[in-house]
């Protein structure tokens, strides 16, 4: 099993690429399954999640092709031979419940896995499943899995999701475009990842309007086609590699990275004294004096501070000037980055859905272990601020999120390296 090594303590300085989004990607991949021409997606991040959604996608019987190094994945399901998504599969990771939706909506049957995925909280189903539902959809529970069948085809409706949910918006979007009639989603979820997948379906010949809002309305179609279709950069990679800078001090340009993209994390790195400068190349950022200033964080659904970034910006934090609180409202048992990083030296207090940080001079390097995707980063993050070396383990879970991430922090100044243990 892999470690990561870092000697912290060094300024950063140079530029980061940042790789498309793994969760668009993923929302993408299974819109394949919605029609029987080709799907190619560029700017395709090359992570261990998308190699799980190829193996799932060519269990039913879609065809796969990695090309260019990863960076371009080709899709066709002009031959789809089963309908059952398998456990084994599909307890890896979450977003396989994202095929339930297309394969429905195209064949009228399905049976898909209950999923699996990080242990940071119970990320319930049931929305996708009652959106679908909405949609005509009988389902039933059994033996792990949803049999979904619609007999006569999926029909177009209004439905309110009772909670935000982006896996939700999805799956119940995608099924959508080829239900009869006119789909009204309400308390949709605006993250841009929705965006760009209906950007992508619309590309394939769907009829969507209003994604990036909370109210989405789709005139469902007979059919789809094929289409070409750029992955959105993602914003929680490039969220994170802004924070590298800020905790060590220097300046780092991050390639591709928009504004928009995370605006109210930005809001937050101003608000700590951080600089943000949006370049021709993409986003700037520095630490403008000293130690950076403790700030008041609340996790929502974008556009506010996305839960994805929340042990990222604790690792900052843990060396702020000051008193800081974390708010989680997302998800539940998202502070288990919390016990290792006061392994390295940090003031945590976690009371619930709150963490109060008071901030350290300087974190000590220790061993530590990751817990989950965004756990791990934060732990790099803090490594490479801290005195002394810092031993990563358990960084499978990076993996999942986050391409070359040795490489790309080394190519500014980081001494970082992967280890087999």
């Amino acid at each position: 099993m892999d470690s990561i090594v870092i000697r912290g303590g060094a300024p950063l300085s140079g530029s980061i690429p940042i790789a498309g989004a793994k969760n668009a990607c993923l929302t993408l991949m299974p819109a394949t399954l919605l029609t029987d021409g080709p799907l190619t997606l560029t700017n395709a991040p090359r992570l261990s999640d998308i190699g799980t959604m190829t193996t799932l996608l060519q269990s039913l019987g879609a065809e796969v092709s990695a090309l260019q190094g990863g960076k371009v994945l080709a899709l066709s399901s002009h031959e789809i031979s089963s309908m059952r998504a398998d456990y084994d599969i599909v307890r890896k990771m979450r977003a396989s419940i994202l095929v339930l939706g297309p394969l429905l909506a195209r064949y009228g049957h399905a049976e898909v896995s209950l999923p699996g995925g990080c242990a940071i909280g119970a990320r319930p189903v049931d929305l996708h499943l009652r959106g679908l539902e909405a949609l005509g959809a009988e389902l039933e529970l059994r033996d792990g899995y949803v049999h979904a069948k619609a007999p006569g085809g999926l029909k177009g409706a209004e439905f309110e999701f009772p909670l935000v949910s982006v896996g939700a918006t999805e799956n119940v979007l995608m099924a959508a475009t080829l239900a009869r009639g006119t789909t009204v989603l309400r308390n949709a979820a605006r993250e841009p990842e929705i965006a760009d997948l209906a950007s992508c379906l619309n590309a394939m010949g769907a009829q969507i309007e209003g994604a990036g809002t909370d109210t989405i309305t789709v005139q469902g179609v007979e059919s789809l086609g094929g289409a070409t279709h750029p992955v959105v950069v993602d914003r929680i990679e490039l969220g994170t590699y802004m924070l590298a800078p800020a905790i060590t001090g220097g300046e780092v340009e991050c390639l591709g990275g928009r504004l928009d993209l995370v605006g109210a994390f930005a809001e937050r790195l101003d608000a700590a004294g951080i600089g943000v400068e949006t370049t021709e190349r993409g986003l700037k950022v520095s630490r403008r004096n000293g130690r950076v200033s403790a700030v008041d964080v609340t996790t929502e659904p974008f556009p506010g501070f996305p839960t994805d970034l929340q042990a990222q910006m604790m690792a900052l934090l843990c060396t702020a000037e000051g008193v800081s609180t974390l708010e989680e409202t997302i998800f539940e048992n998202r502070f288990m980055h919390a016990p290792e990083l006061m392994r390295m030296g940090a003031r945590i207090d976690v009371h619930g859905g709150t963490a109060r940080v008071t901030g350290v001079e300087r974190l000590k390097g220790a061993p530590v272990m990751a817990t989950d995707l965004r756990a791990s980063v934060s732990l790099i993050l803090a490594a490479l601020a801290a005195e002394g070396e810092t031993v990563v383990r358990r960084v499978y879970h990076l993996d999942r999120g986050y391409e070359s991430v040795e490489q790309k922090l080394g190519a500014v100044g980081a001494t970082i390296e992967r280890v087999a243990e």
